[in-house]
């Protein structure tokens, strides 16, 4: 056993373990303070604050029109934090670290529950190693950080899908056993899957029961066996559960708004978003197949070999001397039998997600986050054999994951900031403001800005319907401006659309700030 590795196995070595957890949870808080980007964070960070500003933990709402895409998990979060941190872009972002470290912890009792299966009940170390992996992985770093659904969803249905594999591999041990009388004592574990299945309706809807249930047969399926009379009794009151949990939200609401929520909710954001390109995210079918694997980086190679040695588990079966040399060699779990039933479970897993948002007309890369946790496994599972073998592969590992985390570092340091200055109006409305015109409306121009939503919000002209409007010429603008009594406006514009305002006769236009993408303009009619 080589020093480092004996320190990420042995529980009473505990510096290097709590070092690296010191350095996973300065990179997940360091830098959410960078403006809102893309347009869902400053969108759901609005609606959250409007909510919050009413007193309204039910109703969500953008600019004042109902906003039923989503449920009301990621706002409860936002709103919380809002009031613990004022209104800003890190209580944006905060309960989304929170979600992600749940998930990471969630993998690291999976890892314990394994290893804990061997003799003596020592740690292998193999709960370390992928509690290391997946919280140094691209996909949990970046949706960590980021004010949206995904990480939202993948916690609680990464704690659902643990806490099934813990209850089923006990109950296989204790059944084989002829123990049936203890198997009574195992409710905790399958009322945490049922408490996370209603949580991660909270999250992201209908998903959050689909997933973990389909997951669950196709492990049964895949392991050729009926689930147990145990876990098909337990569906009776399991799912009142689920349901309790869900209906905080979704009762409510639907008392409220009756058919308008069934519509918006279920009908359009569920179904026909699934069903067809109504809200323009179109990808080609492969898209979630290389999309899955960027997000292991950089522990791309290990995920292909985890893979690679999961197939040689479920296809390729050796003599019976090969397979006894096999169970005494593996630092995994002490049988083939529980070494085969881990490959089975990740691979249900895993393809689950992935072949359901295959088929999807809208696709986006935060789908498909709630199939990385096994996709860690399965790389965990080959780095802890990998770094078995040697001291210089424990180093290497470790190395790896401390260059992540430097490069992370870096990049919120000096990249991200800049990107963020583009493709963010939070500078370009901080100008408008520090020029005194703090209360003028914000109209957009040959352009729809979405991080408006949260750093211009109740300025935005809206249609009947809610959503924002977009003018296109100068004529508009000036007619804009003639019905709110000649008042002048503030215009966001993209920059190569300029001279529209600046050489137009019709008003006096004053460029205060541009970011290199859009520009804020100080229009009046002459």
């Amino acid at each position: 056993m080589t020093k480092i590795d004996s320190a990420f196995r042995n529980p009473r070595s505990a510096i290097l373990p709590l070092l690296f957890a010191a350095v996973v949870v300065f990179i997940h808080f360091y830098g959410l303070t960078i403006p809102l980007l893309g347009p869902d964070e400053p969108r759901y960070s609005q609606v959250a604050r409007e909510m919050f500003e009413r007193g309204d933990w039910i109703t969500p709402t953008l600019g004042g029109f109902h906003w039923f895409e989503k449920p009301a998990l990621l706002y409860w979060l936002q709103i919380a934090a809002y009031k613990l941190f004022g209104v800003n872009e890190f209580a944006a972002r905060f309960g989304s670290v929170l979600f992600g470290f749940g998930t990471t912890a969630s993998l690291w009792i999976l890892g314990r529950n394994i290893s804990e299966k061997k003799e003596r009940h020592k740690d292998n170390g193999f709960s370390r190693w992928l509690a290391l992996l997946a919280a140094s992985s691209i996909g949990i770093i970046v949706f960590s950080r980021g004010a949206s659904f995904d990480i939202i969803l993948t916690f609680p249905m990464t704690a659902a899908l643990v806490s099934f594999y813990i209850f089923d591999s006990w109950e296989q041990r204790h059944t084989a056993a002829g123990d049936s009388d203890r198997l009574r004592r195992r409710y905790a574990p399958l009322f945490s899957f049922y408490f996370f299945i209603g949580v991660a309706l909270l999250a992201k809807g209908l998903i959050g029961i689909v997933f973990p249930f389909a997951i669950v047969g196709f492990y049964c399926l895949l392991s050729r066996r009926f689930p147990s009379r145990f876990f098909i009794l337990s569906l009776i009151w399991g799912i009142i559960i689920s349901a309790s949990v869900a209906a905080m939200w979704y009762l409510p609401m639907y008392q409220r708004y009756g058919w308008e929520f069934i519509d918006e909710f279920f009908i359009q954001h569920h179904f026909q978003r699934y069903t067809s390109n109504k809200y323009f995210h179109p990808q080609p079918f492969y898209f979630f197949f290389w999309v899955l694997p960027l997000m292991t980086i950089p522990w791309l190679p290990f995920f292909l070999g985890g893979i690679w040695q999961s197939v040689k588990s479920a296809f390729i079966r050796g003599d019976a001397e090969t397979r006894r040399e096999e169970e005494r060699s593996d630092v995994i779990s002490g049988s083939i039998h529980e070494i085969t039933s881990l490959h089975q479970f990740t691979a249900a897993w895993l393809l689950v997600p992935i072949v359901f948002f295959s088929f999807s007309g809208s696709k986006l890369p935060g789908y498909i986050l709630p199939a990385l946790p096994p996709a860690m496994i399965l790389a965990a599972v080959y780095v802890t054999r990998f770094v078995n073998k040697s001291e210089l592969r424990s180093r290497m590992i470790l190395g790896i994951a401390l260059a992540t985390f430097v490069v992370v570092a870096a990049l919120l340091s000096w990249v991200v900031p800049r990107f963020a200055e583009g493709d963010s109006v939070k500078g370009l409305v901080a100008a408008a403001n520090e020029s005194g015109y703090r209360s003028e409306n914000i109209l957009t121009l040959h352009t729809i800005s979405h991080n408006a939503e949260f750093y211009a919000a109740g300025r935005l002209l809206r249609d009947a319907a809610g959503r924002q409007r977009r003018l296109l010429g100068p004529t508009e603008v000036l007619d804009e401006i003639r019905k709110n009594n000649g008042e002048p406006a503030l215009v966001l514009i993209p920059v190569e659309y300029l001279r529209h305002l600046t050489d137009s006769p019709l008003m006096k236009s004053n460029v205060l700030k541009d970011n290199g993408e859009l520009a804020i303009v100080y229009v009046e009619a002459k």
